[in-house]
């Protein structure tokens, strides 16, 4: 299930919105000059950390890994982002929308058991 086409486009709208949100965020956290420094910033660092560290030959992306990690790691990173991404839109003051995203992302790793068992077994 976890390289699932519909299951890979719904991971790849959680990492957006995830992206998106953190740009939000960092609007929100600065004014003038600084708030489009961190809009702009945040994100990208976030995503240079996803795009990066990945588990070789994973199936479940292009198999390429710039900076190959072990499977506990990514998974922990996969986490971290999808945490912060909840985090950050709860501190926003959006609970609902916080929770509802959050229990997404636990719902695409409920049914990417395959996946995690593999990431955990690199």
């Amino acid at each position: 299930m976890g390289s699932h086409p519909i299951n890979l486009a719904l991971r790849f709208a959680l990492e957006l919105a995830a992206l998106a949100i953190m740009g939000f965020w960092g609007w929100r956290q600065g004014e003038g000059w600084l708030r489009f420094i961190l809009a702009v910033s945040v994100p990208l660092v976030f995503a240079v950390l996803w795009g990066v560290f990945a588990v070789p030959d994973d199936p479940s992306r292009s198999g390429s890994a710039p900076i190959p990690v072990p499977g506990l790691l990514r998974l922990l990173l996969e986490l971290a982002f999808f945490t912060l991404g909840a985090w950050m839109l709860h501190r926003l003051g959006f609970a609902q929308y916080a929770a509802v995203f959050y229990l997404t992302v636990v719902f695409h790793y409920l049914i990417s058991y395959d996946r995690i068992s593999w990431l955990l077994r690199q």
